[in-house]
């Protein structure tokens, strides 16, 4: 089957409308109506081929809402018609220890949504029927894409590290990934600090759930609140001072990373060892962590803040995200037919 899409023939080249074939359809699989796609990051990194990972022709696209148009003989939990969300991973193996556990994010053998296949920038899109997540009602759709991304990779760290209610926590970087955090961690009934290098986001931050704001770049309040905090989430692709941050930990605490500094994290071990503090990472959840995610958001009313284009301007998109001129999250609507 053909598709319209939005395609990239090389590394950082401009993306065309063409068509692409999706081939016959898994038994397994769902095909998706694409009504809008997400813009994050990572499809910036895909299409100038970063983490030498990238096959061309290149269709990026991995926050995707739309509705199932198809579905394959053996798809479970989904039926056609159905508003569906996808994220990064378009596919698991269903049977690895990882699998079985619960982990389907974890598995080794994991399809991502635009790595060596096509993704939703275009009017259709494939994954496993397990990857589909059901969309709740009470989710704002025209918001929902970036959830599937940006927002379970900040999900996913509350669960797994079963941070409590009581917990005194402090976000890294208040981008795409970290606005988010803000309110998840607000509404999850934590107290929240913010940290940021941007002396004019202070109120902002507040408003999308911080309870104070410090700046990483000022040592004396970086001084003031050392010992304090139960858990760190850095969202930052920055190199930052990580010892102040394993500083401002209280003891068992944890500086845990979903972002990727461009160079390694180094820290001395003795306030590590000391405090039985820890440093952790995470990707993306599975897909029972998803939609715990996309109930969690209905219910408190989380949505990102977005700004909206049209798919056939993905390239203007790409290019408004490469800048940094994103507030916070960038959204296509499909108008390629």
């Amino acid at each position: 089957m053909k598709t319209p899409a939005m395609i990239a023939s090389k590394a950082g080249g401009e993306l065309t409308k063409g068509d692409i074939d999706l081939g016959p359809l898994g038994p397994e699989q769902v095909e998706i109506a694409v009504q809008t796609c997400g813009v994050c990051h990572s499809d910036l990194s895909m299409l100038n081929n970063d983490w030498q990972l990238t096959a061309y022709p290149l269709v990026p696209g991995h926050e995707v809402v739309g509705t199932i148009a198809a579905a394959g003989p053996q798809a479970k939990n989904v039926k056609v018609g159905q508003t569906v969300g996808l994220g990064w991973y378009s596919g698991s193996c269903m049977t690895c220890r990882q699998c079985m556990g619960g982990d389907h994010n974890l598995c080794p053998t994991s399809e991502q949504t635009i790595v060596g296949r096509y993704g939703g920038f275009a009017s259709r899109v494939r994954c496993h029927w397990a990857w589909a997540s059901p969309l709740p009602e009470g989710i704002d759709l025209k918001k929902a894409g970036p959830l599937l991304c940006g927002g379970i990779t900040v999900f996913n760290p509350i669960v797994q590290n079963d941070i409590q209610p009581t917990d005194r926590v402090g976000v890294v970087g208040i981008g795409g990934l970290g606005h988010l955090a803000l309110q998840f961690l607000n509404k999850w009934g934590c107290d929240v600090t913010a940290f940021t290098s941007s002396s004019g986001k202070a109120d902002e931050v507040k408003r999308l759930g911080a309870h104070q704001a410090v700046s990483s770049r000022d040592d004396a309040a970086m001084a003031k609140i050392k010992g304090t905090l139960d858990f760190i989430l850095v969202t930052a692709n920055a190199d930052l001072n990580w010892g102040a941050f394993i500083e401002a930990l209280a003891p068992k605490g944890r500086l845990h990373f979903v972002g990727v500094p461009p160079s390694p994290v180094g820290s001395h071990m003795f306030p590590v060892i000391s405090g039985q503090k820890s440093i952790s990472g995470s990707p993306l959840g599975s897909p029972a962590t998803t939609q715990l995610m996309l109930d969690f958001c209905a219910r408190h009313k989380i949505a990102p803040v977005t700004e909206s284009f049209r798919m056939s301007e993905a390239s203007k998109a790409l290019h408004h995200l490469h800048e940094g001129k994103a507030r916070y999250r960038l959204i296509l609507d499909n108008d390629l037919g």
